[in-house]
């Protein structure tokens, strides 16, 4: 969406306030290679840090037992070492940079042609952003995992190496990708590819719909307390890039959080099919072993813990979405800005 032309550098957050904001930045607008390169660096950094909270969240997401996120935590830094955190990093970094390159791509290009064609249908310009966004949200998901979902098959296998429901071991991700393949065939890789798109694909339109939303009612709120008269009487703001970081943060953890209650029973369904092994010999064929079915999943859960048990690993969801989605927004929107074609051209 170029919104130079369909949206107001100024946003009236009541009848007699205006915060003006810096300028949206919209894919034409990118030095494309920059924004690549530096998008594969920046993303790295984030994945390595919160990578631990995702191996608890799987952990307990496969686990029979009712640990708490920090008993698995030291369980694993016991008997594992530091290094058990990272289990399957290096293989989760492979694939995240090709896969966050085609996020970005599909995010921007559909937002910026979308959200041109609400507004030209008429729609209000709030309204339109959240369509805008709720579409790109929904093809960027979609087509990263294309990519994301074999390498999350083993980057999963190797966080989970040493569970009770584990015996095959792997030495790094090209044996279990290897191994996976000689096994299951090239379903394997793709075990979990239909729920994970169910999963991915309705979180990311609701986080970018409702990221869209909130950080409108985020900067109402912020410009009914930072306000300050000009010269001329009318309440303004010019916030500093410290308060649009913070409005940004602030706004992408309420959506993060939001989408990890509403999608975790489906998360936790996607999870053990691409991890766990059906030991039923009825389900074997020539073709390979085949995974549990949905229903067979749902029904084991339930056995081990009641419906509750859907939602194993939320509170490492729940961290990991909100501080994931804080990290990933506020170094999206640097990393637009540091790739913008003519720096002189933004608000500072």
């Amino acid at each position: 969406m170029n919104l130079s032309t369909v949206e107001e550098d100024d946003y009236e957050s009541s009848s007699d306030q205006i915060v003006h904001k810096p300028e949206e930045i919209d894919w034409q607008m990118l030095d494309k290679s920059k924004f690549f390169i530096l998008g594969a660096g920046l993303f790295s950094c984030v994945s390595a840090t919160l990578y631990p909270v995702v191996v608890l969240k799987t952990r307990q997401q496969v686990s029979s037992s009712h640990l708490s996120s920090f008993r698995t935590a030291i369980s694993i830094i016991r008997y594992e070492g530091f290094r058990g955190l990272y289990r399957g990093f290096g293989t989760s970094l492979i694939g995240t940079i090709p896969a966050r390159a085609v996020y970005m791509t599909a995010l921007e290009v559909t937002k910026s042609k979308v959200g041109t064609s609400t507004v030209k249908l008429g729609f209000p310009e709030p309204t339109a952003a959240a369509i805008a966004n709720a579409m790109a949200g929904l093809t960027a998901a979609l087509a990263a995992q294309v990519i994301w979902t074999p390498i999350d098959v083993v980057s999963q296998r190797l966080m989970v190496q040493g569970n009770q429901y584990r015996s095959c071991r792997y030495m790094n991700g090209i044996d279990a990708f290897r191994k996976i393949l000689n096994t299951d065939g090239p379903r394997g890789l793709y075990r979990g590819f239909g729920i994970s798109v169910m999963t991915y694909a309705p979180s990311n339109a609701v986080w970018w719909a409702s990221y869209s939303v909130v950080q409108r009612l985020v900067w109402g709120g912020v410009g009914s307390y930072l306000c300050k008269k000009d010269d001329d009487g009318v309440v303004v703001m010019r916030p500093d890039s410290t308060t649009v970081m913070a409005v940004q943060g602030v706004s992408a953890a309420m959506a993060g959080g939001v989408s990890a209650l509403v999608t975790m029973p489906l998360d936790t369904i996607k999870t053990r099919l691409q991890v766990l092994d059906n030991n039923d010999d009825n389900n074997n064929n020539g073709n390979g072993r085949k995974g549990p079915t949905v229903g067979q999943t749902v029904r084991n859960l339930v056995r081990e813990g009641g419906w509750m048990a859907l939602y194993r690993g939320l509170g490492p969801r729940w961290a990991s979405m909100s501080m994931s989605a804080t990290t990933m927004i506020t170094t999206y929107e640097l990393l637009k800005r540091l790739s913008t074609k003519n720096q002189e051209n933004l608000i500072r």
